[in-house]
Formats: C-alpha cells, sequence, structure tokens
C-alpha cells in the first residue's frame, strides 16, 4: 500500500523536526545557581527542581563539592566558577591551577559530571572594584586553560570570564558604533584573542533592569520585548528593546577589532521580584517571557542573527548576597528561596508576555520548621527604644529587604515591620526561642501574620547535607544603608 510509507515518512519528518525544535531551544537556555542562602535546599533537591523543569545548563559561582557531586550523571552541562578572591593565588604559578583544576574539574568529568566550562572570576572589571583585578585576571585565565590542558580536558572545558555589560559601551549611544571601554581596551583585546584562539565564548551580562534602576528616566517599556515608544534608530536597524541593542553593542565592538566570529553567552540576564520599586513578580514576568520568547524564536538580533545563548539570572533567592547596589539583590531567582516558583513562566518560550501558557515545577520534598512566627507584642509601644533597636539589630543579621517604598511589604504599619523584622531574625536562627525575645517586646504565634504581597516566611528545615545552622550569620552591618529606612519606618518622629 503507498500511503503507508508515506505516513511513517511523515513521521519520521514530524519527529526529526521536533527533535530539531528541541535541540535549538535546549541550546538557547540555561540558568545560575547561586548559594548564599542561610538556609539551602540540599544540592538533590535543586538538580532535581533544574531537571523538573528543564534547565540542561546551570552556572555556578564556586566550585562547592556537594553541588557539583549532586551533578553527577544528570546530564545537565555546568559552567564552574572561580571566585574573585581566588584569581590572586592561580595567577601566581602553575601548582594553584593544577590543583583546582584536579578538584574541582578532572574528579568531578571523571565521576559522571558534565563540565563545559570555567568561569575565571565574576566581573572583575567592574569599575566599582578600582582596577583590583585587572593584573590578575587573564594571568590567571591562562593557568587555567594550561592545568586543562595537562589534564587533557583542554578541548571539552574551555576557560572564559563572566564580564559585566560595562566593559563595552557605545560613544553614540547606537550599537553599531560599539567599542570595549577605553580605560580596558588593550586587556579586553588580549582576552578576546585568547577567546577565539581556544574556542571559548565570550561571557556578557546583561541588565536592562539596572539601566532603569540608575536611571528614572529610561524608558520602561524599553525595557521589555512588546516594542518601545522609544525604540534606537542605527541605520537601517530600529532596536525595540534594550537587550538587542546591548547585545549587539558587543556584537559590533567584536566585529570593529576584528573578531567577528567569537561566540556571546548571555551568563545572566533576569529580572527581580522585590526590593525596588520596578522590581516585581509582574515585571520580572513581563521581563523574562518575553526574553524567552524572543530567544525561542531563534531569530537573535540584528547584528548576531541565530539562537542565543543564555543563562537566566537566577534560579533561588538568596538571603545572603550583598545588598550593596540595591535591596533588590536578593530576589532575582524565578524561585522564592523554598524552591517555589513566583509566577508562571514558560522556558520553552511558549505563552504571551504575561507569562500565560505555562506553571514552573515546585521543588520536591521540602520540609519546614514549624508553623509558627516571630511578632512585637500586642502591649509593646512603638515610641520603646527597644523597639528602634530590636530593628537595627533584626535586620543587620537577617533579610529584611522586603520592606519599603513599594516592595512586597511595603503597604505593612509600623507594628506589621517591626514584626517582619523580628520574624525575619527568628527564622534565620531555626525558631529559637531566644532569637523571638528582643527585651521582652517580642513573642511567638501560629497565626500567619501574612497581609497581602507581604510573606512572613517560615524558614526550610536544617539538614545533615549543608543547611546553615543558627550560628552561621552574615558579616554585621551589611544591612547598614537600609537601617535607617527601617527606623523611620518604625519609630514614629516627634
Amino acid at each position: 500500500m503507498a500511503p503507508a510509507p508515506l505516513a511513517g515518512g511523515r513521521l519520521v519528518l514530524v519527529v526529526v523536526v521536533a527533535a530539531a525544535c528541541m535541540a535549538r531551544w535546549s541550546e538557547g537556555i540555561g540558568v545560575n545557581w547561586g548559594t548564599q542562602l542561610s538556609h539551602p535546599l540540599p544540592a538533590s533537591t535543586v538538580v532535581q527542581l533544574l531537571k523538573d523543569n528543564g534547565f540542561d545548563r546551570v552556572k555556578l559561582f564556586d566550585a562547592e563539592d556537594g553541588i557539583l557531586a549532586a551533578l553527577k550523571g544528570s546530564g545537565i552541562q555546568v559552567m564552574v566558577g572561580i571566585p574573585n578572591d581566588m584569581l590572586a593565588d592561580l595567577a601566581a604559578g602553575a601548582k594553584a591551577a593544577d590543583d583546582w583544576v584536579a578538584t574541582n574539574v578532572s574528579n568531578h568529568v571523571n565521576n559522571g559530571v558534565d563540565i563545559r566550562y570555567v568561569a575565571v572570576g565574576n566581573e572583575p572589571f567592574l569599575e566599582t572594584f578600582n582596577g583590583t583585578y585587572l593584573n590578575t585576571t587573564f594571568p590567571a585565565m591562562q593557568s587555567v586553560q594550561a592545568a586543562l590542558k595537562k589534564a587533557g580536558l583542554a578541548d571539552k572545558v574551555k576557560v572564559t570570564v563572566p564580564l559585566n555589560a560595562d566593559v563595552y559601551q557605545s560613544p553614540t549611544g547606537k550599537p553599531s558604533d560599539g567599542d570595549f571601554r577605553a580605560d580596558i581596551h588593550g586587556l579586553m583585546l588580549t582576552i578576546v584573542q585568547f577567546l577565539a584562539d581556544t574556542g571559548a565564548p565570550f561571557v556578557a551580562n546583561v541588565y536592562p533592569f539596572i539601566s532603569l534602576y540608575k536611571d528614572p528616566n529610561f524608558p520602561l517599556d524599553y525595557a521589555f520585548f512588546q516594542g518601545s515608544s522609544a525604540p534606537v534608530v542605527d541605520g537601517g536597524v530600529t532596536y525595540q528593546n534594550t537587550f538587542d541593542a546591548n547585545h549587539d553593542t558587543l556584537v559590533a565592538a567584536l566585529r570593529r577589532n576584528g573578531y567577528p566570529n567569537v561566540s556571546i553567552i548571555v551568563g545572566e540576564v533576569g529580572w527581580p521580584t522585590d526590593g525596588d520599586a520596578n522590581a516585581n513578580p509582574q515585571y520580572a514576568r513581563q521581563f523574562n517571557q518575553g526574553f524567552l520568547t524572543h530567544i525561542a524564536s531563534g531569530q537573535g538580533t540584528p547584528l548576531r542573527p541565530g539562537p542565543v545563548d543564555a543563562y537566566l539570572f537566577s534560579l533561588i533567592d538568596e538571603d545572603q548576597k550583598s545588598i550593596e547596589p540595591g535591596n533588590f539583590e536578593r530576589h532575582w531567582g524565578v524561585f522564592y528561596y523554598d524552591g517555589q516558583p513566583k509566577y508562571p513562566l514558560s522556558l520553552r518560550g511558549g505563552g504571551n508576555g504575561n507569562g500565560n501558557g505555562s506553571t514552573l515545577m515546585p521543588a520536591k520534598g521540602v520540609t519546614y520548621l514549624q508553623r509558627r512566627w516571630c511578632v512585637m507584642k500586642p502591649s509593646a509601644s512603638l515610641v520603646d527604644q527597644k523597639v528602634g533597636d530590636g530593628v537595627s539589630y533584626a535586620c543587620g543579621l537577617a533579610d529584611c529587604t522586603s520592606l519599603g517604598y513599594k516592595t512586597s511589604c511595603g503597604g505593612l504599619d509600623a507594628k506589621g515591620n517591626v514584626s517582619y523584622a523580628f520574624n525575619s531574625y527568628y527564622q534565620v536562627n531555626d525558631q529559637d526561642d531566644r532569637a523571638c525575645d528582643f527585651k521582652g517586646i517580642a513573642t511567638t504565634t501560629t497565626v500567619d501574620p501574612s497581609a497581602g504581597s507581604c510573606r512572613f516566611i517560615i524558614e526550610i528545615a536544617p539538614t545533615a547535607n549543608g543547611v546553615a545552622m543558627a550560628a552561621t550569620v552574615r558579616v554585621a552591618g551589611v544591612m547598614a544603608a537600609i537601617l535607617a529606612v527601617f527606623i523611620h519606618l518604625v519609630v514614629p518622629v516627634f
């Protein structure tokens, strides 16, 4: 019968096309897995979360043995990071690099971890670092490359360095005029030549949110992907969103300097959900879904058509990250601290710009502390000096970044602010009764004080495989930049 082979042929064609589409998607999206949490989920739980949601690439900021061991046999491709404070040692000689590669790459590759990249440093050329890592980054890259070659892994594992988008710029604002920053121009060309010679990608971190955060006049719609009232016209190209413009500024910088074929990976891209007036789940969903849909089309950007390789920032909120850049730093996750999704999101680019069409899968088997919270006693007075002192202490050692103007807990009254601070400290300390006293003005309750968009969390229960205990606290004073805001919120001014 003639139709049978035809039907079979169609079936094969459909399968091939579907496989090609899946391959294109899987090549386009990964996620950053940060670990600066007081109570991190077990590594095995996070790996399962990655698999359940279809992430097949992950970028790590450090070579943590437990995490790399959990990735064994997962099928997830790994970019493993080296912190900036290790660059000087790696640059100083071969032994440090040899030892690092043996312990953190060879050992795990031989054990079934699919490590593809080593990220030497993290945004080391930020202007705020005042040149601290200018003389050590490239020598460290060379040392790691030599160690990988010695270990027989240089063909499989590529050495790169994730760089903030401030390493390139355009004097006219037009992407086609892009070039590398003048003060590091020579160093950047040396690094790009290294990438070209070794077949490694240029890794750039792109943050439209930061553009909006730094400039209140930045056109909001230009940050998203549904068109803009203030597009950038560059010759025959009209840029409707800042991501494409930023990306192509880098492409132009590479072209201008003779490296048109160096591949690009977007190492970090995303939008935070709290800690700032423009950081909320609605905007985060709109940006992330718009971005995912944009790259799923396979069209790329005007100057670099084709698939875009990118890692979302980030997987899970991190309550111990530095807030020096802003309170939003602890709220980049597409999942909350406990692996619960924040909003609907289609990682395959389906749905519309509002994120409809798919729901992320939550972490499985998460165990929490008791349903108990710490709040300000109803009988306590806001004018009591102990209130201000207690809030300052709590927020200095826990996370109060959800309090503030137009944040998720911005609608709380003064006593609500105090209770939120007290509960944050109480949960970080594993609900220890001594952590809910505050000189007699706090008490525990089994009635959830959450209100509206403000969640009073219950922390993850400590486990044997890595959850930080109550004795582990962040450096005192990390929250100093926002303590004054809280004192104003909770203590009446007379």
